[in-house]
């Protein structure tokens, strides 16, 4: 089996705000194996920016965790002192941004940024850079070496984002955290950052956790993929699984909006109707009730577990327990 090496087990997070508490994050628990990819898959709004800030504990002054744990290594980061956050932080744990333009400085050299970025290192100037131009032509940056003397303005967007691959695996982190990398990016840019980051876990064999609301990158990139919903999981389980045999309306949903699913021309794409719900003001029952155009009864007033279907598949929905008594 492969060892577990983040684990998130029920957390809760809010923001304290003038409307009361907004419950960004409740009752989440999965975990991300050594080696192993993970999508984490959902609309805007669903949590995945809190469930990054959370793992990194970087997070606004009016986040309060009330309950849960993230464990990495076996150590649980909410209580661990700041001093040993920010020695896990770029070392062990690593982060790739969404908009490669707004990721380094325009005034210093890429040389010099990704130098700089080995303080923790004990190597010589020449060492530090030599590993630079490595990991450079590690990415697929032609003539490395003299490229470290340029600005960032003297990249494309897609050489920005290898750039900045590049920079998270310098310390060769057990997880990188992908924060929709490919966004962005246009279509043909997307596909090469996904094959050079599938190449390069090979190589460095770091566990991936993969942020994204394109269904068809997790489907190409990751081994299993976690489905959020207005701050909870709804679904998860194998990528095949999910996207073969989804069991929850929001998966379903999802993927019949993705464009690469979409089987005849049409005006107007699939979207699915309504809004997240107010998370200051989370209505009774399933979150997901107002959206969903296959609710029952028992959905206005009770809020379905997340269970075991099979297999490591799990999802919230109380159709699910319908189809096993039937």
């Amino acid at each position: 089996m492969t060892e577990t090496l983040l684990e998130i087990d029920n957390l809760n997070v809010d923001y304290e705000t003038a409307r009361g508490d907004l419950k960004a994050l409740r009752d989440i628990s999965f975990d991300v194996g050594r080696g192993e990819i993970v999508g984490i898959v959902g609309e805007s709004g669903c949590g995945k920016s809190t469930l990054i800030s959370s793992i990194l504990r970087l997070t606004a002054p009016n986040t309060r965790f009330r309950q849960g744990e993230i464990r990495f290594k076996g150590e649980d980061l909410l209580r661990l002192p700041e001093r040993k956050m920010r020695d896990l932080r770029g070392a062990d744990i690593s982060i790739v941004f969404q908009d490669p333009m707004q990721t380094h400085n325009p005034v210093l050299s890429i040389g010099r940024q990704m130098v700089d970025i080995q303080h923790r290192s004990r190597a010589s100037k020449a060492e530090k850079r030599e590993l630079a131009s490595q990991m450079l032509g590690a990415v697929g940056i032609p003539d490395p070496e003299a490229r470290l003397d340029q600005f960032p303005h003297e990249f494309s967007g897609g050489m920005r984002q290898r750039i900045a691959i590049a920079m998270a695996l310098m310390s060769e982190p057990d997880l990188l955290i992908a924060d929709e990398p490919t966004t962005a990016l246009d279509a043909t840019l997307e596909v090469q950052i996904i094959e050079r980051l599938k190449e390069l876990q090979q190589k460095f064999h770091c566990a991936i956790l993969f942020i994204s609301h394109h269904l068809g990158v997790i489907a190409e990139l990751c081994d299993r993929v976690v489905v959020m919903y207005a701050g909870a999981v709804v679904e998860s389980g194998d990528v095949r699984e999910i996207f073969h045999n989804p069991k929850h309306p929001y998966t379903r949903r999802l993927i019949e909006c993705d464009p690469g699913h979409i089987k005849e021309r049409a005006r107007v794409l699939p979207t699915i109707p309504g809004e997240v719900p107010d998370l200051a003001e989370l209505p009774d029952g399933c979150v997901f009730r107002e959206r969903c155009n296959q609710a029952v009864h028992r959905c206005a007033s009770e809020v379905p577990p997340l269970e075991l279907l099979k297999g490591g598949h799990y999802a919230a929905c109380w159709l699910n327990r319908v189809e096993v008594e039937v």
